[in-house]
């Protein structure tokens, strides 16, 4: 019974999952993992070094952590309902009152107060049916304090306003709060917009709404982590505005980026400040600077199609910008993080057509960089250095379009110096195009610096470049591009008998390969494989076996000649039995038309050899008729049986040489 109880419940919180709108999905989840605690319960994940808290989702749930961090589960009442002393769960609805006084039983008794202050309180709790974004009571504490000093001097005016913009004339449930949507306020119609993320986080301004769907009799409440303001400008006009983001505003207008983010659209935009372009070494911001495509690309990893509010974020996921390529966007705690790094320093800078998330470093893509920045960001630290070592810098610092074939760093054991060999090689290292490995294919030849051929092997779970395999992706630059490679190439020298006479381990199989007179196939052009004994296994045989191998007339050479003198006996039956079947195949039909014959003519032979007696001369015509009869049979019986005598004679000599070869070969071996 129990079993079943917990399969029925999986299967409600898989379908819950699977089915719901977003918020509504998280919600029904978090009253499923709360209603063993009683009726209308919700289970809340609360980060155990702050205070916030999130409805838990499926994947929350199971790993227990939210940006990173571990969470402690709690029990509250779900939206709109209470407990009562002395009962299990929450029973009860809240009372279903004006907005006003539903503000003092969610939480946001700060804003009821300052609604009172502002004279607000007479409108919200008169008729009507309003939607109220409450900042909560830690929103309006955490608001700077000159802020909230120019509010509450002036409240009929500024704070009167401020609240305006928090509220829309009209009832907005949480499901009415559709991705991308904006409506007006009631403070000069001043839109405030509305994001609704897969994650089930519905955000207002970028405020995370932590309470939504507190009802009231003369509309809803819905309570907010911060206080909004009304947004005017558009993120160009936000970037313009700011002195910190000077040398972005004059990259951006290089790039001719400028209309972009003045026109209509969704963007999320990590702004680079002063600071970060001035962490990247001068010769590489010039080379960016300078070259439009470069550049282009640099910004547009800076931004994302769509807006995406900090408090949306509860896990590391990666995100396609205009670029083109991907960047990890995450949270650790309360820092949010940009490929694992916590470099955001100022955040939900909101406009009309987007974000601005200021940044502490510059985000330079692998399509702006040459190929010496691709190796430096990866894991061929000493393969870089002996490029540079050997004075290949130049090229790995142009614009030559070079593919670079780096080992990875565990291919070097110890120490490596830059030797005359080594630098040849490296060369060798360096292919002549801007390759990409999915373009590959088996058997192509790459062209090197050094100019030696390189031959690609396409195998069902690698991709190899001679005896170096592909070990990572592609880093493509601006260039040129970077592959990672498992070792140092070993690059074709020679045919296999030059490989083999250049070794000395082989000597004794170079020896044997003379002598069994194969040097001449394995010292031309093609593909061959050769797996080769060395002289340790030469010498691990028995020394009567090695010896018997390597005779002056040995037995490499017989071996070798093994098929072709057997050649002839197994297709000797093969030839010989049509030739024996012909015969015997052939003779039935040859005589049964003779047996045949006379006994078919006999009947009719017989009547006028009755009859013609009478008439003519029996005597005579009687031998002429018989004389064919017996005549046939004696000539075709000699040309049938002709063949059967002649053909052993014929074949003796076919089965006898073979032979006579064999024995020859075999008493030599003996």
């Amino acid at each position: 019974m129990n079993v079943l109880v917990s399969v029925l419940g999986l299967s409600l919180v898989l379908v819950a999952c699977a089915t719901q709108s977003p918020y509504q999905a998280v919600l029904r989840h978090s009253r499923i993992r709360g209603s063993q605690q009683g009726p209308n319960v919700c289970a809340m994940q609360r980060l155990s070094d702050s205070n916030r808290k999130y409805f838990t989702n499926c994947k929350q749930w199971y790993h227990r952590k939210v940006c990173g961090k571990p969470t402690v589960i709690s029990y509250e009442c779900c939206p709109g309902y209470e407990r009562i002393p002395g009962t299990r769960g929450c029973p009860a609805e809240l009372p279903l009152v004006n907005i006003y006084n539903t503000l003092a039983v969610v939480g946001a008794s700060t804003t009821q107060m300052y609604s009172e202050r502002a004279k607000l309180k007479e409108e919200i709790e008169g008729p009507g049916s309003f939607t109220f974004f409450a900042p909560s009571n830690k929103a309006w504490a955490a608001l700077p304090t000159e802020i909230l000093d120019a509010l509450v001097s002036n409240v009929n005016i500024e704070l009167l306003n401020a609240l305006h913009y928090h509220m829309v004339n009209r009832r907005l449930t949480s499901e009415e709060l559709k991705h991308g949507s904006s409506f007006a306020s009631m403070y000069l119609d001043f839109p405030v917009h509305i994001h609704h993320y897969s994650n089930g986080i519905v955000t207002v301004n970028c405020a995370r709404l932590i309470k939504p769907d507190q009802r009231a009799s003369n509309g809803i409440v819905h309570v907010v982590d911060r206080v909004i303001t009304a947004i005017s400008n558009n993120v160009n006009a936000i970037i313009d505005l700011d002195d910190n983001l000077e040398r972005l505003r004059a990259a951006m207008a290089a790039a001719g980026l400028t209309s972009l983010l003045e026109g209509e659209g969704s963007y999320t935009v990590f702004a680079p400040t002063n600071e970060a372009f001035q962490k990247i070494p001068q010769e590489t911001l010039n080379r960016i600077l300078g070259d439009p495509v470069a550049l282009r690309d640099l910004l547009n990893f800076h931004m994302l199609r769509h807006v995406q509010c900090s408090e949306s974020i509860v896990s590391g996921s990666a995100m396609e910008t205009l670029q083109g390529a991907t960047l990890e966007v995450g949270c650790d705690g309360d820092q949010m993080t940009l490929n694992g790094k916590a470099i955001v320093t100022k955040r939900d800078q909101l406009g009309t057509n987007g974000v601005v998330h200021y940044v502490s470093e510059l985000l330079i893509p692998d399509s702006a960089k040459v190929l010496l920045e691709l190796a430096e960001g990866s894991s061929v630290t000493v393969a870089t250095k002996l490029f540079v070592d050997a004075g290949l810098v130049s090229h790995l610092k142009g614009s030559e379009a070079l593919t670079m074939l780096a080992p990875l760093d565990e291919a070097f054991k110890g120490s490596v110096a830059v030797t005359p060999e080594l630098r040849k090689l490296l060369r060798n290292h360096l292919v002549k195009g801007q390759l990409s490995s999915q373009a590959l294919y088996h058997g192509q030849e790459l062209e090197t610096l050094g100019g030696l051929r390189l031959r690609v092997f396409v195998y069902r779970n690698n991709l190899c470049i001679e005896n170096a395999c592909i070990a990572a992706h592609d880093k493509t630059g601006r260039f040129a591009t970077l592959f990672t490679v498992d070792k140092l190439l070993t690059p074709p020298t020679g045919t296999i008998m030059d490989v083999l006479k250049d070794d000395d381990r082989f000597s004794l199989l170079v020896g044997a390969l003379q002598t069994a007179g194969m040097t001449q196939l394995l010292s031309q052009q093609g593909a061959l494989s050769l797996f080769a004994p060395t002289n340790e296994a030469f010498n691990a045989l028995p020394p009567g076996e090695l010896s018997r191998l390597m005779r002056e007339c040995p037995v490499l050479l017989p071996l070798v000649l093994l098929p072709l003198v057997l050649l002839p006996l197994v297709l000797l039956p093969l030839v010989l039995l049509p030739l024996v079947l012909f015969p015997l195949v052939l003779l039935p039909l040859v005589l049964l038309p003779l047996v045949l014959f006379p006994l078919v003519l006999f009947p009719l032979v017989l009547l006028p050899l009755v009859l013609l007696p009478l008439v003519l001369f029996p005597l005579v015509l009687l031998p002429l008729v018989l004389f064919p009869l017996v005549l046939l049979p004696l000539v075709l019986f000699p040309l049938v049986l002709l063949p059967l005598v002649l053909l052993p004679l014929v074949l003796l000599p076919l089965v006898l040489l073979p032979l006579v070869l064999l024995t020859l070969v075999l008493v030599s071996i003996s």
